[in-house]
């Protein structure tokens, strides 16, 4: 089993920045893909960005591209989003997600991933 705890989430106005955290417990952390999804109220839950194991590998959905950036660290059992230039069509709840294989096919598919956090509210006003 793997626990994942998202954190960093908050109010910011559009134009600024935040840090999401995913920390994970449990099996061996760096064996694990991680994903960051978000769901806004009323909408499905939507891939934003995915690292390998290793970090060398990352994805992101377009709206986000540019703005958000995606790194880990596994030493400290942890991956991050970096959002900046946010905007109020980025808020959501976060979620971090964790699976072991990260592949070209199904990197943004929510239904591929093993694990989920609780989730982090995001809201950007205006």
């Amino acid at each position: 089993q793997v626990q994942l705890v998202e954190s960093g989430g908050g109010l910011v106005q559009a134009g600024g920045s935040l840090r999401l955290s995913c920390a994970a417990s449990g099996r061996t952390f760096s064996n694990y893909a991680t994903g960051w999804f978000r769901q806004a109220p009323g909408k499905e839950r939507e891939f934003v960005a995915a690292i390998n194991w290793s970090g060398v590998t990352t994805y992101y959905t377009d709206s986000v591209k540019g703005r958000f950036t995606i790194s880990r660290d596994n030493a400290k059992n942890t991956v991050y989003l970096q959002m900046n230039s946010l905007k109020p069509e980025d808020t959501a709840v976060y979620y971090c997600a964790a699976k072991r294989f990260l592949r070209p096919s199904s990197y943004d598919d929510r239904n591929t991933y093993d694990y989920w956090g609780q989730g982090t509210q995001v809201t950007v006003s205006s």
